[in-house]
């Protein structure tokens, strides 16, 4: 958490920067411009907005900018309570307008209006609690970002232990799906398929414990019950569970925090070379 703090406080220059705009536009406060009366002022100054350029940056839950324009629709959503990419980017397509920028604009103008009369006061468009819907918002953004970045990470490094051996196996470029449960990587020989679920967890307490385990249990179940070999991949700075009682042949356990990716991955590629002869015989007919 103190890490998603402090990319919330680099943000804060972002919230400057979209203050001197408003301002620019006549507004004392953030709070004065989302009770705009006027449709037409509004809408300019949101699309203005959404084409401006600056030295400002907008992070992501991994402390990775986004893009201008990416950041200036993502930090107007946040700003008036909205998810960007989960509700409001499916809409975006059917909202009014030339461009993609027109009709972000068009959208968050209509979102402006609905929550103006929902947060009347100006301390609620303060920094203090914009950050606090900041820092909800990046959080969910770091355990996707992290999601999609340890899949990458376990492709990569697996494609590079095949090569080294000159094994011909596929590795799938998505996740894929066994009845209602997930698996990031699929490594497919010519008979028979390895399943690799991947877990992570930065602290391990109480229920969140338990539940860690118990999604391990049960990826692994799964897979086994619909004829896949499974190969977890776990990456926890600390776990109770017991790894002798997981049932699964195979299983790479690092111990680290999820956050040293620089660290976890080297140590990655070596953990899957003591899994040579399990590659090789996949690759078998």
């Amino acid at each position: 958490m103190a890490e998603l703090v402090a990319i919330v406080n680099e943000n804060r220059q972002f919230f400057e920067d979209f203050l001197d705009h408003i301002r620019e536009a006549g507004y004392a406060n953030p709070h004065a411009f989302v009770a705009e009366p006027s449709d037409e002022k509004a809408l300019h100054v949101i699309a203005r907005f959404l084409n401006r350029s600056s030295g400002a940056a907008l992070f992501d839950g991994l402390g990775r900018p986004y893009a201008n324009a990416t950041a200036r629709w993502y930090f107007l959503a946040w700003l008036l309570r909205d998810a960007p990419a989960q509700r409001l980017r499916p809409l975006v397509e059917q909202a009014p307008g030339a461009t993609m920028e027109a009709r972000r604009a068009y959208l968050l103008n209509e979102v402006r209006k609905y929550v103006a009369p929902l947060f009347p006061n100006n301390e609620s468009w303060s920094w203090a609690a914009i950050s606090e819907v900041m820092l909800a918002r990046l959080e969910g953004s770091r355990r996707s970002l992290k999601g999609t970045l340890f899949e990458a990470i376990v492709r990569r490094s697996v494609k590079t232990v095949l090569d080294e051996n000159s094994i011909d196996l596929k590795i799938s470029p998505n996740e894929v799906r066994i009845l209602d449960e997930t698996y990031d990587v699929r490594i497919s020989g010519p008979s028979r398929s390895i399943l690799i679920p991947i877990k992570t967890r930065e602290t391990m307490g109480g229920g969140h414990a338990m539940l860690f385990t118990r999604d391990i249990h049960k990826a692994i179940t799964v897979a086994e019950s619909n004829g896949y070999r499974c190969l977890p991949v776990i990456i926890a700075e600390s776990w109770g569970g017991n790894l002798k009682s997981l049932k699964c042949e195979t299983y790479i356990y690092i111990q680290a925090n999820p956050n040293q990716v620089t660290v976890i991955e080297p140590v990655l590629i070596d953990r899957l070379r003591e899994l040579l002869s399990v590659f090789q015989d996949l690759a078998k007919v």
